[in-house]
């Protein structure tokens, strides 16, 4: 999560190869994303290693994007949504494998 690459993809692509239900993917990625943001946030803020701007852009913009995306990813059929992360997996990989 700290180097940029997100957890959601990995863990719905990692919950789906070990056989289970997809749908079991969101409280676990949601439940690690609670536990591991705050702690890998103290680095950060020590060293002020952040753009305090952006950071609350971030947030003003972020808070109503979660309701957005809480009745849009509702609303979709969970094959769509697995395609989306798919497809979000390789281009984030592609994006990794070009950069040197």
């Amino acid at each position: 999560m700290t180097l940029g690459i997100g957890l959601y993809g990995p863990c719905m692509m990692l919950v789906c190869a070990l056989g289970m239900n997809a749908t079991a993917a969101f409280p676990i990625m949601m439940g690690s994303c609670a536990f591991l943001m705050p702690v890998a946030s103290v680095r950060f803020l020590s060293r002020q290693a952040y753009v305090p701007r952006a950071a609350l852009g971030l947030t003003l913009g972020g808070s109503p994007a979660v309701l957005v995306a809480a009745f849009l990813v509702r609303a979709l059929p969970l094959v769509a949504v697995r395609w989306i992360v798919i497809a979000a997996v390789l281009a984030a990989a592609w994006s990794m494998l070009r950069t040197r």
